[in-house]
């Protein structure tokens, strides 16, 4: 059995919707109990649910929104997807590109997000 590329492309939806709303509850329920979150690549793991609720609760207070920039592109149990992050800090608009990975098990969660940028994606800073 394998990831179904409708649901995973629907989880990678689903997170940006709940970014959106500032709900850390739905997308906490996007991964597996076990799930490891790295925010970006480089810096120490979030893992189980406790932990990635807490680390998107506090990138919420941001009032972060995400934006697709085209579509998810999926290939066996990994979806990447290309976005842009608009927050505000201290008053002021910034602007982060974004790449992460979601790698899914076989019942659609995901179990592992890697996020890819650094100091030349942000902007604003």
């Amino acid at each position: 059995m394998m990831s179904d590329p409708e649901k995973m492309q629907a989880a990678v939806h689903a997170y940006v919707a709940a970014f959106d709303k500032g709900d850390p509850d739905a997308v906490t329920a996007i991964f597996a109990p076990d799930a490891t979150v790295e925010d970006p690549v480089g810096t120490p793991a979030h893992e189980g649910h406790d932990a990635i609720r807490a680390f998107y609760a506090e990138s919420m207070k941001t009032g972060a929104k995400l934006k697709l920039e085209g579509p998810v592109r999926i290939a066996g149990n990994h979806a990447a997807f290309a976005f842009s992050v608009a927050l505000q800090v201290e008053g002021s608009d910034k602007t982060i590109d974004v790449i992460d990975t979601f790698k899914f098990n076989d019942d659609n969660q995901v179990i592992e997000m890697r996020a890819y940028f650094g100091p030349l994606n942000m902007h604003g800073f």
